[in-house]
């Protein structure tokens, strides 16, 4: 059977490539630390031109919305992953959630919301990365694997609490994240259990934080 496969790039457009990965690496370091940071503090880690910069992204806003929109992505395809697997569903979900701490999505969620305004692809695709998460709560859930009184709700505060510890370097953070989700997922995964006290987020709760 005959393969195809994508030519590689020239040399100008792979060191095109190149620099934007640099300047969307020193985006994320720089906005994840400071929301507030001019675009400048970006091409100065980047060790790029502000011309540079300003040629791909021609406002910070632009920037913003191209860093949660490659997280999103991210998300997406770890969620289709886990959903791909037919396996044990408490398997495939407790992948899941390791699979989006480890990416470290939700620290662009917690620093970035409200600090720029979403297009509506970012809106097209959080709803699906959200109808994801709901498919892998329900197959979790309806398994018996999950503790009684969880919501889907709940598992976005679970990311969101993890993604705030930040210990020393990133090595000894990503141990810390490690440590507390080890923790975190035996909680979810008990087969009986008190109450949970209060309700769990609600819709307009969590998308409130992304009106700027």
């Amino acid at each position: 059977m005959e393969t195809t496969s994508t030519p590689p790039l020239s040399g100008r457009k792979a060191q095109a490539a190149r620099n934007d990965q640099v300047i969307l690496e020193a985006a994320r370091a720089v906005f994840v630390a400071d929301p507030g940071a001019p675009i400048s503090a970006v091409a100065e880690r980047a060790k790029v031109g502000i011309s540079a910069l300003y040629r791909r992204y021609p406002s910070k806003e632009d920037l913003l919305r191209k860093l949660c929109s490659d997280g999103l992505k991210t998300y997406i395809v770890a969620a289709e992953r886990a959903l791909a697997d037919e396996g044990d569903a408490w398997t495939s979900f407790a992948a899941f959630v390791r699979d989006v701490v480890d990416a470290d999505t939700h620290s662009l969620t917690i620093n970035l919301a409200g600090a720029f305004t979403p297009d509506e692809s970012l809106y097209r695709d959080s709803a699906h990365a959200s109808e994801l998460t709901v498919q892998i709560f329900d197959r979790a859930a309806q398994a018996g694997a999950l503790r009684p009184g969880l919501d889907v709700a709940d598992v976005t505060m679970v990311f969101e609490l993890l993604a705030s510890a930040h210990l020393g370097d990133e090595a000894r953070t990503f141990e810390i994240r490690r440590r507390y989700l080890t923790l975190l997922l035996d909680a979810l995964h008990l087969p009986s259990a008190p109450p949970l006290p209060g309700p769990p987020p609600s819709v307009e709760e969590v998308n409130e934080r992304w009106n700027t």
